[in-house]
């Protein structure tokens, strides 16, 4: 009842966020390596409450490609992020770098008090995530983590229908495809994505982060007791460097997680599963999903999601929302920088453990 009423009242407020601010939103984008940046000039370049001020990329063969192909203009691109962030003066800025230099744009970033939202994850490891918090702490600057996922209709009923189905037990977690080449990325993004360095990891980073992002998000940032992963290379004559295959166990008090993040799917997944002491809730796709309880039959209907409530229902709308003051993210929003450090560390301890074979116990947050 209490998450139903917060999204009505989200809900009538969805106005304001509309009105209230009539021109777009002034952003920085650092890094055109990855291959969301693609996706984001096709989505968002024509809107209205957007302003591409400032583009910074060091790799001239990108540039010409996303130049050409977007038609950008060329007196807004920089070769480095600095002079982008001091000559374009962006309100914001949006990261699609490699993953390896999140730390070193958001450091950028504090320095002149500009907020930064970058792709997921947040970090190749807990040493840069840390460094990371340490910036935001000195500047106050929001810093955000975009996921896809953090916009999916089927996340209202998931969070409505948790009181309906117990105190969580267990949750399944599916993400991923059938690899990076495999779906036609470009070379820009595949050369870092087996990167263990620039990525940190294979799939387990590049999708294991989804998984621990929304258990963090659903247990109000609870820290796990342990966590246990194995990691393989189906592929080596592909991915000879990094992992193509994972399987994450998160224990918790109370609680386990399985993260199940792959570049071997048949298909594109993301989708869930989170069972109670007394019901099942379980997402097909962004608003497809069914639950079950203890009184019910197997084989219950899907039902679909509504839209999420402005300006949760979108990247740009909920950036600008949080840049102009009118929402503070709650501390374990699917985006919130404390959620991230800890799918971090979940994401570090799952490495550690798939190199030694044993599982990473949890250690007090410094």
């Amino acid at each position: 009842m209490e998450t139903l009423i917060r999204l009505l009242l989200l809900s009538l407020l969805a106005a304001s966020f509309v009105t209230a601010e009539t021109k777009p939103l002034r952003v920085g984008i650092a890094g055109l390596v990855h291959g969301h940046a693609g996706g984001f000039f096709r989505n968002h370049l024509a809107r209205p409450d957007l302003q591409i001020v400032g583009i910074s990329e060091a790799d001239a063969t990108v540039v010409e490609k996303y130049a050409g192909q977007y038609k950008l203009p060329r007196n807004i691109i920089f070769a480095t992020h600095a002079e982008m962030l001091d000559k374009a003066k962006p309100e914001a800025v949006m990261v699609f770098s490699n993953t390896y230099d999140h730390k070193a744009i958001v450091e950028l970033c504090a320095d002149r008090g500009i907020p930064v939202m970058m792709e997921k994850p947040l970090a190749v490891s807990v040493e840069h995530a840390q460094a990371i918090a340490a910036a935001q702490r000195k500047s106050g600057i929001p810093v955000m983590v975009n996921y896809e996922t953090t916009w999916y209709p089927v996340n209202a009923p998931i969070q409505a229908a948790l009181p309906k189905i117990g105190q969580i037990r267990r949750m399944v977690t599916h993400y991923g495809h059938q690899g990076p080449k495999e779906i036609g990325t470009g070379p820009e993004f595949l050369n870092w994505l087996r990167d263990p360095v620039k990525n940190g990891a294979g799939a387990l980073f590049d999708f294991g982060c989804y998984g621990a992002n929304f258990a963090t998000w659903l247990l109000h940032g609870e820290r796990p007791i342990s966590v246990f992963a194995v990691t393989h290379t189906n592929k080596p004559d592909i991915y000879p460097n990094v992992d193509d295959e994972a399987t994450i166990v998160v224990q918790y008090a109370k609680a386990q997680l399985i993260i199940q993040p792959s570049w071997n799917w048949p298909f594109n997944r993301k989708d869930m599963e989170v069972y109670g002491q007394t019901g099942e809730i379980i997402t097909s796709n962004p608003r497809l999903y069914r639950t079950r309880f203890q009184d019910e039959k197997p084989g219950q209907p899907e039902q679909t999601a509504p839209l999420l409530p402005t300006p949760h229902d979108d990247v740009i709308r909920y950036l600008t929302a949080v840049v102009h003051r009118q929402i503070t993210p709650d501390p374990w929003d699917l985006s919130s920088l404390e959620n991230n450090l800890l799918v971090t560390e979940i994401l570090d301890a799952a490495r550690t453990s798939a190199k030694t074979g044993k599982a990473v116990t949890s250690k007090p947050r410094r």
